[in-house]
């Protein structure tokens, strides 16, 4: 019996199995924060929080950019004895970014009391004058500080030229030097750097150019907010760039540099400095509580007063939210201030 012949064996269809492409993290939100004084510690600390990616919500990534001109306190000796850029502020902003603070910032804020060269000195400012008498280079002197205090961002001056604030008065007057401003008597009605336009420090404008936020602000408004912006292409940086523009309005005027200004007075000389470079007010809606707003009078301070029509007219968008941080002294709170900045990126504001 002759068997049938094997039907042929069709070969298996080859599959090739593809590896899914694991998803990319979304990347870090950049911002950029500009500013000095007190106010711009308070917006990194509470970023800094953010740095990390959590679940859901990429990390973040900080460039802040500080201004230049203080001439006062230990800065300004050290500029006198030292022929040093003001190192202060930006100590205030990498000790901000240190995190949780450990014994290194506590010291690096340490200032010498008593008599003597030292007094009155903070000794973050000598580690400044040290590092950039050591490298011969003022940008790596901040670098090497923000290595030795796991910085969570990046800290980078305005400019490295050493400029003077020269604010032109109401009465026609000139006053020559940022100190000068907390005693002037009358309204500021501009003020520039001298040298007029100086350079801006490496890596100013790509920060500004490639940022998701900017933020200016809190702070004095004629000596550490508006001193970043009369820097060489800064206001051209921010004009361009597609990043969310963020003025932070202050709680309080200042006695003697923005006695009687409201915060559509605050707008408009940031709008007049340096063209349409704000997209939102951040205002503060908590109520500031009579006993401390009587505190404050006493020294010549007052809430500063938002009128949200106004600030529209302007063009600018208002946005409102608790600001306030606890206690006896009106400051912004770190925590709630980074919060709502996130939040009006996210445009849940």
């Amino acid at each position: 019996m002759t068997l049938p012949a094997p039907a042929p064996v069709e070969p298996l269809p080859v599959i090739r199995v593809v590896p899914r492409p694991r998803a990319r993290p979304a990347r870090p939100l950049r911002i950029v924060a500009l500013g000095g004084g007190s106010g711009l510690p308070v917006v990194l600390r509470g970023l800094a929080r953010h740095v990390r990616p959590r679940k859901g919500r990429p990390g973040v990534e900080l460039t802040a950019v500080v201004a230049m001109s203080d001439d006062g306190g230990s800065s300004g000796r050290l500029r006198r004895t030292r022929g040093l850029l003001p190192p202060g502020d930006l100590r205030n902003c990498l000790v901000a970014l240190s995190g949780p603070r450990g014994p290194l910032a506590d010291v690096l804020q340490h200032r010498f009391g008593g008599r003597g060269s030292l007094a009155g000195h903070a000794l973050g400012n000598l580690l400044l004058a040290a590092l950039a008498e050591m490298h011969g280079d003022f940008l790596e002197a901040i670098r090497s500080a923000a290595r030795l205090l796991d910085a969570r961002g990046t800290v980078l001056p305005s400019t490295l030229d050493p400029v003077q604030l020269v604010a032109e008065l109401e009465d026609g007057r000139r006053l020559v030097g940022e100190h000068h401003l907390t005693r002037v008597g009358t309204r500021v009605r501009r003020v520039f750097l001298h040298p007029l336009r100086p350079a801006p420090a490496e890596g100013v404008l790509a920060a500004i150019a490639s940022a998701d936020l900017v933020t200016l602000g809190p702070g004095s408004l004629y000596s550490s907010v508006l001193p970043n912006l009369l820097v060489d292409g800064v206001t051209e940086a921010l004009r361009s760039t597609r990043a969310r523009r963020v003025l932070v309005a202050n709680l309080m005027t200042e006695p003697g540099e923005t006695g009687g200004m409201t915060a559509v007075d605050h707008l408009r000389a940031v709008l007049e400095h340096a063209g349409p470079v704000v997209d939102v007010a951040l205002l503060n809606s908590a109520p500031l509580g009579g006993h401390r707003v009587e505190r404050y009078a006493r020294a010549g301070a007052e809430p500063v007063q938002a009128d949200l029509e106004r600030i529209r007219a302007l063009g600018v968008v208002p946005v409102d939210a608790d600001l306030l941080k606890a206690g006896p002294r009106l400051r912004h709170d770190s925590r709630k201030l980074a919060t709502a900045l996130l939040s009006v990126l996210s445009g849940q504001s």
